[in-house]
């Protein structure tokens, strides 16, 4: 516990190199299904909030890739985007080696991002991004490899990152640079 409380104190301290500013939506687009970006693509949203037109979020009941506004495969990137509350999931990055960045939620669901599969080399990076009204876990890692969070502002949450306690022996590590907590539960 006190490991936690000195790494929480670390990553407070680090913050005040991070904007608080919460970018405007330039439009509005829902999904009937998951939109998946393919392996080595980059999607840029151009700032709209995206959401699903047949999901809405019911709390911490557990989801699936298919309950994810997007799905990212492997070197997909994915940027520029405002996830809306009508969403289970968020973003799925089921396999490995993703990039968000410039990716904001504003009502996180069941969680945010999630992180699966890959091997002990695999690197997600999570870049200037932010998110809002999190019960419990922004980012949840339960796959190889490495989480890489520089630029994350959240606010009204309950944990930032979560590496799975359940996934057996599988070695994962994260980085956290900039990040601004407001307003932890």
């Amino acid at each position: 516990m006190a490991r936690f409380i000195s790494l929480l104190c670390v990553v407070l301290a680090a913050t005040a190199s991070v904007s608080s500013a919460w970018p405007t939506s330039k439009g509005s687009v829902r999904y009937k299904e998951v939109k998946v970006i393919k392996k080595g693509e980059t999607f840029d949203g151009g700032m709209k909030t995206y959401q699903r037109s047949d999901i809405k979020c019911s709390g911490q009941s557990e989801g699936g890739w298919r309950d994810a506004v997007f799905k990212l495969e492997p070197g997909a990137k994915l940027k520029n985007v405002i996830i809306g509350p009508d969403q289970r999931e968020g973003v799925h990055c089921d396999d490995n080696d993703c990039t968000v960045e410039n990716v904001w939620w504003e009502d996180v669901c069941e969680d945010a991002l999630s992180i699966k599969g890959g091997n002990k080399n695999s690197v997600t990076h999570v870049l200037a991004c932010g998110a809002k009204n999190a019960d419990d876990k922004i980012i949840q890692h339960n796959g190889y490899g490495h989480v890489n969070i520089n630029g994350f502002y959240a606010e009204n949450f309950g944990k930032l990152y979560r590496s799975c306690g359940t996934c057996g022996n599988i070695k994962r590590t994260v980085a956290l640079n900039h990040v601004w907590g407001y307003n932890p539960k």
